[in-house]
């Protein structure tokens, strides 16, 4: 990450309209555009922050992109947790260098580079995630980001309520990060894991599924109450006597829900809350849908991707992203699969 730049780095070029363009550098590599070439041979051995001209003249700005830049443009199996989240995740669970961490699910990998960065090398990732095509689009990404794959993060596949339990000792976990269609299931699993003052963080999308989380993180009585947020970032446009907001923001994307883990046998007190028409029940969360639970409400089949908004992606787009994410990697000289070594891919750049 310091240095010239070399074979094997990612580079974001801006060009003369300010369009951005990614690319890693690879022996023999050209970068096209309709307007001219230029050979990834110019950018290596240039200081970062270089400008270098295409073959027509153009000066394209030479930069080794951010953390934030690379989550924005990687390969996506599943949505990502954006930057501005990521950030907020970080601070309001206090994630620091050494901690244990347990994040579920691992979608994209962007959530888990974040991590992987607060705990620094002397602490521990460990990733759950359901399905495997999307465990290898993480492994891509991160071994890209990274070089390799860090020796501190785990990526175990399966039910987080099933395996985390065997993968980790309970009262062993400092931070437990829940970004999933229904972390209210995995409350009691997580603070099983939990030590006493340990964070718990869920990441939800919709205002139901955090009505729900809030309320089993209540009932559960082994956490401190639940705070929930959302951070909406809106740009402002600076040039000269021109400054006013952009026209485009990033709004609402998702809501953060904290708590801290009670010790055994502390009995919080009670909030002092207007009271409510009656107990809350799983009938306030929407009406059942046959055609989507046939099995009866109780089925819990009510909680999919369609219904709470997420678009899914379809098993043959899945596996264009795991091909996608894994020559990302190769590219780095990296085995996305096992960390070791590989012979760089040679090929043209994106």
């Amino acid at each position: 990450m310091r240095g010239p730049l070399g074979y094997g780095d990612r580079v974001k070029l801006t060009g003369p309209k300010g369009r951005l363009n990614t690319i890693t550098l690879v022996p023999g590599g050209e970068f096209h555009s309709h307007r001219g070439i230029i050979p990834h041979a110019d950018l290596v051995g240039l200081p970062d922050g270089s400008v270098v001209q295409n073959s027509s003249g153009e000066e394209y700005l030479a930069l080794r992109p951010l953390l934030s830049d690379f989550v924005m443009s990687m390969p996506r199996g599943a949505a990502i947790v954006y930057p501005k989240d990521a950030a907020q995740i970080l601070s309001l669970a206090d994630i620091f260098p050494g901690a244990r961490v347990v994040e579920a699910g691992v979608g994209s990998g962007a959530l888990s580079l974040h991590l992987l960065r607060g705990v620094g090398a002397s602490g521990e990732l460990f990733s759950f995630e359901r399905r495997e095509e999307f465990a290898d689009v993480a492994r891509g990404n991160v071994a890209a980001f990274a070089g390799s794959l860090p020796e501190n993060w785990t990526v175990t596949v399966g039910d987080l309520q099933e395996t985390l339990p065997a993968v980790c000792e309970a009262g062993t976990i400092d931070r437990v990060v829940l970004d999933m269609l229904a972390p209210w299931e995995c409350v009691d699993v997580a603070a099983d894991a939990l030590m006493p003052g340990g964070v718990l963080i869920c990441y939800v999308a919709t205002v139901t599924q955090l009505s729900r989380t809030a309320e089993q993180i209540r009932r559960s009585g082994r956490f401190t109450h639940p705070e929930s947020n959302e951070t909406m970032v809106r740009g402002w446009h600076v040039e000269g006597l021109a400054v006013r907001p952009d026209h485009r923001m990033v709004a609402h994307t998702g809501f953060l829900i904290t708590a801290r883990r009670l010790a055994d046998g502390t009995v919080m007190p009670e909030l002092k809350r207007r009271a409510s028409k009656g107990e809350f029940t799983d009938e306030d969360l929407g009406t059942w849908l046959p055609d989507l639970a046939p099995e009866g409400p109780e089925s819990g089949e009510v909680w999919t991707p369609e219904v709470v908004g997420e678009r899914g992606k379809s098993d043959k787009v899945l596996r264009k992203k795991v091909r996608e994410a894994q020559k990302f990697a190769r590219e780095r000289g990296v085995d996305p699969g096992s960390g070791d070594a590989a012979a760089p891919d040679t090929g043209s750049a994106d």
